[in-house]
């Protein structure tokens, strides 16, 4: 008698359930584990030298180590295939040096760094305050190494946090047991799906100014002088999506705009009005020689140029240092750079603070330029920087890489060197030099706003402004335009090419994907599982449903067709 039909479908129901869990639990062991944002490492080139990491994709199992634990003692490991993970707070700078130095082969790197360092995070880091200080100096070495090396594989910045210690911890673990992940043996394996990264084509430059016009006085036809104020906005590091430079130069472009608020309020009303004209810039291309801010002085006119009585420029001003430094091309004895100094002078003993002078003769010839007064000490105007640093960094250091972060500076400090280049600037343009007078006095109409301070520095410190990376009208230029849009009048913005040697390349950001995959042993024994068992299914269901003879009669060898017709 036959069997009824769903008597017979039933093993293929329950059979295919089975298999759509074993299908299931492989799926799983497929998904990623978790799904981070990671930075890579600045790609650019140099008078045609290559810097940086020349790749972005990513596809490797992962490593914590360079050295192998089943090595012998001190031998590196074969890491070709490898992406190693590094926390900043657990690295080893000489090897790392000794590793990159030697251009030893690597899959990929990535960089773990504190939460503290997030841009988007405000918090102050708890129990890691005592140890950030050495982080810092950590990140700034680190930072020197990486973006003066050229390094032939992927480099990635990124964030610890729960997951990713998780994945770190297991994968510390495996290579302490000397089986560190393989193809053979499985483990995590890191992807970052990224196309070849293209060059910028012609990466632009943008500087902002606004006008503060003085009062003339009647019949006066005699162009009135002018004092410039001025602070390079852009940054640049290791890590472009991360170069927020909160100190450099986030602390001077507030001062800057706290100092346009200020004298807005003074010139609004006549009779306060000074008799001098204040031009406030905003420049670009500081880390490139100050490149913006050459272009932006060529630009004007030059009648408006020979106005300028002098210009301060204001570069890392947001240290708890109580220390200030005056930096100058001309000489010390030169009359204006003595009026500036003594000025300055003044004031700061009246707040409490030390103010030095430091003067660095430049060489016309020499295109490197250390401090932003040169290029106006180049073109003949009287200029000097305002700055915390007491030598010129070197070459694209303190421009805002890894370390500068908001966590680092002292809103207290912004706020005492706003009041001391304001009060000292104010005593100048109403004749009080060497008067006791506090015009930008607390609790008056005239006091320095800390909460204006803390949100632009909020702000800044939360965004890049690497300047190849900006668009025209990126929201941050917009952003300052219409802030000084609000205090002062004729703003305008001035968009021009970079100059110089420098290539840049984007890709600067991506998703990383961490996979935790089997190992080929386990694979293997999943394959002969599987078709064991649907063997063993295709026989039944063969079985149940044409009978024994049947399922034989497939196994058997067919007859010739030539001894069929013989017969």
């Amino acid at each position: 008698m036959a069997k009824p039909q769903g008597s017979v479908l039933e093993p293929l129901y329950s059979s295919a359930i089975i298999l759509l869990i074993i299908v299931t639990a492989c799926v799983e062991l497929c998904d990623a584990v978790t799904v981070v944002d990671v930075y890579r490492l600045v790609q650019y080139d140099l008078a045609g030298v290559p810097f940086g990491s020349r790749l972005a994709a990513l596809n490797h199992h992962a490593g914590s180590s360079l050295f192998s634990a089943s090595a012998t003692a001190g031998a590196a490991a074969d890491l070709s295939r490898t992406v190693l993970i590094l926390p900043v707070r657990e690295l080893n700078l000489t090897f790392i040096k000794e590793y990159i130095g030697q251009t030893k082969p690597l899959g990929g790197l990535l960089l773990l760094l504190p939460p503290i360092f997030n841009p988007q995070n405000t918090d102050s880091g708890g129990e890691f305050d005592s140890a950030k200080d050495n982080i810092k100096e950590v990140l700034t070495e680190l930072d020197q190494l990486l973006i003066h090396a050229n390094i032939p594989y992927p480099v990635y910045f990124g964030f610890e946090d729960d997951h990713v210690n998780a994945v770190l911890a297991d994968v510390k673990k495996n290579d302490a047991a000397g089986q560190p992940a393989t193809a053979t043996t499985g483990g995590y394996k890191l992807v970052v799906a990224a196309r070849e990264p293209k060059k910028i084509a012609s990466p632009t430059i943008s500087n902002i100014q606004g006008w503060l016009p003085g009062l003339k006085a009647d019949g006066d036809s005699n162009q009135l002088p002018t004092i410039a104020v001025v602070a390079s906005y852009d940054t640049f590091g290791a890590a472009p999506a991360l170069s927020v430079g909160s100190d450099s130069s986030g602390s001077g472009v507030v001062a800057l705009l706290e100092m346009a608020r200020l004298f807005s309020i003074l010139y609004s009303n006549p009779k306060t009005r000074g008799s001098y004209n204040l031009l406030f810039a905003l420049t670009s291309g500081g880390p490139y020689n100050y490149n913006g801010t050459n272009k932006w002085l060529r630009s004007l006119d030059q009648r408006v140029r020979e106005t300028i009585d002098y210009s301060i420029c204001l570069n890392s001003i947001g240290s708890v240092s109580n220390e200030l430094w005056i930096h100058v091309s001309k000489p010390p004895d030169n009359v204006y750079i003595k009026q500036i100094f003594e000025g300055f002078s003044s004031v700061s003993e009246e707040m409490g603070i030390k103010v030095g002078l430091k003067h660095k003769k430049i060489n016309i010839s020499d295109p490197r330029v250390a401090w932003e007064h040169e290029q106006f000490s180049r073109q003949r105007v009287t200029a000097a920087t305002l700055s915390e640093l007491s030598v010129a960094p070197d070459f694209l250091v303190s421009t805002g890489g890894l370390s500068d972060s908001r966590h680092f500076v002292n809103e207290a400090s912004i706020s005492r060197s706003v009041k001391l280049v304001a009060e000292s600037l104010a005593r100048h343009i109403y004749g009080h030099e060497g008067k006791s007078i506090d015009i930008f006095a607390d609790d008056s109409s005239l006091s320095i706003n800390p909460s204006y301070i803390r949100s632009w520095l909020q702000y800044l410190s939360a965004t890049p402004r690497v300047a190849p990376f900006l668009s025209k009208n990126d929201r941050l230029i917009t952003a300052l335009k219409m802030e000084l849009a609000d205090h002062t009048v004729d703003v305008s913005v001035q968009h021009e090419v970079l100059d110089g040697m420098f290539t840049f390349y984007d890709s600067t950001s991506s998703r990383l994907h961490i996979y935790q995959v089997a190992s080929v042993t386990f694979d293997l024994l999943l394959l002969l599982v599987l078709g064991s068992y649907l063997i063993t299914l295709f026989s039944f269901l063969v079985i149940t449903t044409r009978g024994l003879d049947d399922l034989i009669s497939l196994f058997r060898r067919p007859t010739s067709p030539r001894k069929s017709k013989t017969v």
